[in-house]
């Protein structure tokens, strides 16, 4: 099927020094001759006049010709380095609808790249975090994912399941040759070994999505308790509304840091506590939502009487150090900097520890933990269904299929709309 070929704006638009407009597809090249008159030698850069199908002069830009496969996308593509004023885009775009280019939909080329072969699914997704990255952890973990770290974790995965999907094949394909008696049984060690690696990565599951989402926070506490003012203290500006009138914050309010090179999400909530406010009421019962879905949840007191937590999740901070005759040693003060540089080392500490680990995680999205668990509970169903080869060597299938989805080898089209979807236009 000829697909049709799209174009983009790849860098931001407004003003700047040079906006770059990309092609792809079959009618790369006739479009790029069009405009500059000429197709340059591949892959080298070369300054063109372009005009549109008038004769008017468009602008003075470098362009560049990908052949295929030798493309980002595998298909013949071009780039327009033009000059980065907004009317210079919009004539430019205007002459490639007018020569039967079509703008391109969100992530669109790097789904073209996906489907030809020049990236997997985990590959591409990389590229979108790549985009996003804003800390020094999300740049390395989407790096290298990209290089293929993760395909190839699922890729070992998945040819360990084939060498005990053969033994079970083996025993239903020729039950009465000379094949050694129990020989199904052969694929329970390697489906054992299989279970406790995909239980082992699924209990680090969280590690790969914080990297990505950020480690969360949350500031909890009584009215007045002082989470607002401790909550503008860590993220460095006035976020948060601080009054001395109890209930002021009504809704969870989120800002970014970066800790120990990761992305923290902090929130502060409102206080805990009953009320017939219908307003305050929701606020309360937001704030205790966030709270429980949180990494970290830091309990403020501001009388003073504090204790640790039984849960390593919570911690109590006693807050308002400054008014304390003799403060306790998990005491702060966000007003005098009374402990705040301990709370934040402490803090930091946390989250790299929650955020480390030796191996590239094997979940980085929700996407791969689904596939997981899903994998996971086919592979525990044939183990117990050695007995009945079929039945068992159909879970193994199902499972390796499960694995082979997070690469992209099998899917739907709905999966791969959800993935492209989240993708900025032009790349």
């Amino acid at each position: 099927m000829r697909r049709d070929t799209i174009f983009a704006l790849a860098t931001p638009p407004g003003r700047g020094a040079v906006a770059v407009v990309r092609l792809s597809g079959p009618e790369s090249g006739p479009a790029l001759a069009r405009l500059a008159g000429s197709v340059p030698e591949r892959r080298r850069a070369a300054l063109r006049t372009l005009r549109d199908g008038g004769g008017v002069v468009l602008d003075q830009a470098l362009v560049l010709w990908f052949v295929s496969p030798a493309s980002f996308t595998g298909e013949d593509s071009a780039e327009l380095h033009l000059h980065g004023g907004p009317a210079v885009v919009s004539a430019v775009s205007a002459a490639l609808i007018a020569l039967g280019l079509r703008p391109a939909e969100p992530g669109e080329f790097t789904r073209r790249a996906f489907e030809n072969g020049k990236l997997d699914l985990t590959q591409a997704e990389a590229v979108a975090d790549l985009i996003d990255a804003e800390t020094q952890a999300q740049h390395a973990q989407a790096l290298d994912q990209l290089g293929g770290a993760l395909a190839r974790r699922y890729e070992a995965w998945r040819a360990h399941l084939l060498g005990a999907l053969a033994v079970l094949e083996a025993a239903i394909d020729f039950p009465d040759e000379e094949i050694p008696e129990g020989v199904a049984d052969r694929a329970r060690e390697p489906g054992a070994t299989q279970i406790a690696e995909l239980d082992a990565a699924l209990a680090d599951a969280a590690r790969g999505e914080r990297v990505r989402e950020g480690f969360r926070i949350a500031l909890t506490g009584p009215p007045n308790a002082g989470k607002s003012t401790l909550f503008n203290a860590l993220v460095g500006r006035d976020a948060a509304i601080v009054t001395p009138i109890a209930g002021t914050t009504r809704d969870v309010i989120e800002a970014q840091l970066t800790l120990g090179g990761y992305r923290v999400l902090l929130a502060d909530t409102a206080g805990l506590r009953d009320t017939d406010d219908p307003v305050e009421r929701e606020g309360v019962a937001r704030a205790r939502a966030w709270a429980e879905a949180a990494d970290l949840r830091l309990e403020l007191d501001p009388a003073g009487s504090a204790e640790d937590a039984a849960d390593p999740r919570t911690w109590r901070i006693v807050t308002m150090a400054d008014r304390l005759a003799s403060p306790p040693s998990n005491a702060v003060s966000a007003v005098t900097g009374t402990g705040m540089a301990d709370l934040r080392a402490r803090l930091t500490a946390a989250v790299v520890a929650a955020s480390t680990g030796s191996d590239f995680p094997a979940v980085t999205r929700e996407r791969h933990r689904r596939r997981l668990e899903e994998a996971l509970d086919h592979l525990r169903r044939a183990q117990s269904a050695l007995v009945d080869p079929e039945l068992a060597a159909e879970d193994v299938r199902l499972a390796v299929r499960a694995l082979e989805a997070v690469v992209g080898r099998v899917g739907s089209e709905d999966v791969l709309d959800l993935v492209f979807s989240s993708f900025c236009i032009g790349k």
